[in-house]
């Protein structure tokens, strides 16, 4: 197990090597927000997770962590400090490529966008399993060959790339998605973090020297974890209301290609495509003239519990032509 004195050295910018590390992590920062951006205008799966790994600020988040169990004031001002200006650093660089890119960096048209804008309650599932993680790895030695892993499964830098992107592609409710999610993984790594560190009396070990200043440490520490559970809770509910909006789209969607596949296949159609929200649904298919009658359709929906007033029906007549008849 590593000692109080250990962690504060992984964590903490503080000591005689704090300017070695306050230039690599603005370094490493500033590289990983330039590859996470490129990553995400590329839609590239593959470049992404490189930023992931390169990306240092796990560092300052963890130090917020150490800093509130221990009621280190000074470090966690400082730590917070470095998550603050890291991830506005991150922003302003995702926007600035954004300006270097001619189309609009949009959920509509990048997977790599999608992917972050509509974060849910398993987002947060995953990044407190995550923090979990971290935060064993920097206290216990024989599990810290995992971080690097750790670096992947959680996303920090993406999405702070992606709210700059958006922004600078004026999607706005896409941006406040995106910082959602980098904000939801920072409070669930802070939320665990501090559990566990709890649970290894870190505080306590670290405490030990002095009566007074362990009281005063534990005052700092009791607000610091209840304005972190008050901001995980905050947090919660939009991740709740986007998680409960997605089951429903899916039930819906699920419900409709259900109804339709049958119908559609009996009259000769396919079913190119089906959007659908929570409540409206748009049905398009594909197939040889003449369109087909639709009141089986809404039977078939009203079997499957779907109002027939929710979907909207598309048909795409594909004709076929014989070339070489000389005609």
């Amino acid at each position: 197990m590593n000692t109080v004195a250990d962690m504060r050295e992984t964590v903490f910018f503080e000591g005689d090597r704090a300017s070695s590390k306050f230039s690599r992590f603005w370094l490493l920062l500033c590289l990983s927000s330039v590859i996470a951006a490129s990553g995400v205008v590329g839609d590239s799966s593959a470049t992404v997770i490189g930023a992931m790994i390169v990306a240092p600020l796990m560092t300052p988040i963890l130090g917020v962590v150490l800093a509130t169990v221990t009621g280190d004031r000074r470090n966690l001002m400082l730590s917070w400090g470095m998550v603050a200006a890291g991830a506005a650093t991150a922003v302003a660089i995702g926007y600035l490529v954004g300006l270097l890119v001619a189309a609009p960096v949009v959920a509509a048209t990048n997977s790599q966008v999608a992917a972050r804008v509509s974060p849910s309650l398993i987002d947060l599932l995953a990044a407190l399993a995550t923090g979990a993680v971290g935060t064993v790895a920097l206290v216990r030695k024989d599990i810290s060959d995992t971080l690097p892993g750790v670096a992947i499964a959680i996303s920090l830098v993406p999405p702070l790339s992606v709210v700059g992107l958006t922004l600078e592609s004026q999607a706005w409710s896409q941006a406040g998605g995106a910082l959602l999610l980098f904000v939801a993984n920072v409070a669930a790594i802070l939320a665990t973090g501090v559990i566990i560190l709890t649970g290894y009396r870190i505080g306590a070990v670290s405490g030990a020297a002095a009566e007074t200043h362990a009281r005063r440490g534990w005052g700092r520490r009791h607000r610091a974890i209840i304005s972190i559970v008050v901001t995980l809770l905050i947090i919660g509910v939009p991740l709740t209301l986007t998680s409960t909006r997605f089951a429903d789209q899916e039930l819906l969607e699920n419900s409709i290609r259900q109804a339709a596949q049958p119908w559609a296949q009996q009259n000769g159609w396919e079913i190119s495509e089906l959007q659908a929200t929570s409540s409206q649904a748009t049905l398009t298919l594909t197939g040889e003239p003449p369109v087909p009658e639709t009141g089986s359709l809404e039977a078939a929906l009203k079997a499957q519990g779907v109002d027939p007033a929710q979907v909207t029906v598309q048909f795409v007549p594909a004709y076929t032509v014989h070339l070489g008849g000389g005609g």
